[in-house]
This record gives C-alpha cells, structure tokens and sequence, in this order.
C-alpha cells in the first residue's frame, strides 16, 4: 500500500477475488510470508487540502479480506464533503474536536472519543478548531459487507434460479442491485 496513492478515478479492489484452486497451507504461508508490522512512515498521506487519508489496511493489500483500517485527517477548520456508504464505520478521535452531521443531527466528539457511522448515513466530518488539525483511526466493514451482499444474492439467484445465476457487478453490489 505504501508505493501508491489512491485514484478516484481508478477501479479499486474492495473484496479480493474468491477464484481458483484453494489450498489452506497455501494461504496461510502466503499470510504468514507478509509482513506483520505496517510502517506509517511509509504509507504515503493522499487528498489535501481540508482533508487527508493514510490506508493502513483494505483488501488490495492482500493482508486482510475483512477490514478497512485508514487514518484520517482534518486540517484547521475543514470540512469533508457530504457523502455516505452502504457500510458502517468507526472513527476513533486520536486528535482534536469536531463534529458530525448524521441525516441532519449534529454530533460533537473529542479526542478519546469513538464517532459511529451507521450504514447508508448521509454524514459529513468538520473539524471545530481554527488552528489545530484533528485525526481519527477509521475501521470500516466495507469489505465484509460487499462480500456478505454478494454471496447473498448469488445464493439467492441460485435458489431461484439456478440457471441464470450470475455474480452481480461491483456497482450492483454496492447499490444493493441485481
């Protein structure tokens, strides 16, 4: 994850590939090859100028098929843009104050701090200081969650019609199509 930036405008991985021959021993001498310690040092800081991400881990990395772990940042007095996501996140505050806005409802936080994002929130981060940054360690089950859509309606395809079963693209599956 180090040696890349994310692209907003580049296809990303957000569940690996479940393909191909399995083999356990194979798997776990492949998880056990990797490193185990993810310098920061060496992750390099993407977005700017309110707000930046460092991603620590998400399943591109082939270290994790499960979690999405990345840090966030929020310059002095910046805001992110509203947006939301069909998966729930946890932000724990290592930095700062601020507040959420949750389908209209402010919600204040400081460092110590966990600010929960439910699934398919409209939300929206700002950081309350004029002069200090603010940070949080974010956990999302975005993985999981597409992964678990995905078998879900594949095994519902199959029930109802075992012929026509397909695997819905990343876009149904993301939008609870297909």
């Amino acid at each position: 994850m180090g040696d890349k930036q994310h692209d907003p405008d580049k296809e990303r991985v957000f569940v690996r590939a479940l393909q191909g021959a399995y083999s356990l021993k194979d798997e776990l001498a492949r998880l056990r090859a990797m490193p185990r310690v993810i310098k920061g040092k060496d992750l390099k800081l993407d977005g700017g100028p309110q707000h930046f991400s460092r991603h620590y881990v998400e399943p591109e990395d082939g270290r994790t098929q499960t979690l999405h772990i990345h840090l966030e940042e929020y310059a002095p007095g910046a805001k992110t843009q509203k947006h939301g996501h069909v998966n729930e996140a946890a932000f724990y505050i290592l930095d700062g104050a601020g507040y959420e806005i949750h389908d209209g409802t402010r919600y204040d936080w400081k460092a110590g701090d966990v600010a929960i994002v439910h699934n398919n929130c409209v939300h929206q981060h700002f950081n309350a200081s004029a002069k200090e940054p603010a940070r949080a360690l974010v956990i999302k089950t975005k993985p999981m969650y597409l992964f678990m859509t995905r078998k879900r309606i594949t095994t519902t395809r199959m029930i109802e019609s075992p012929r026509m079963a397909r695997m819905p693209s990343r876009r149904e599956a993301e939008n609870g199509l297909g």
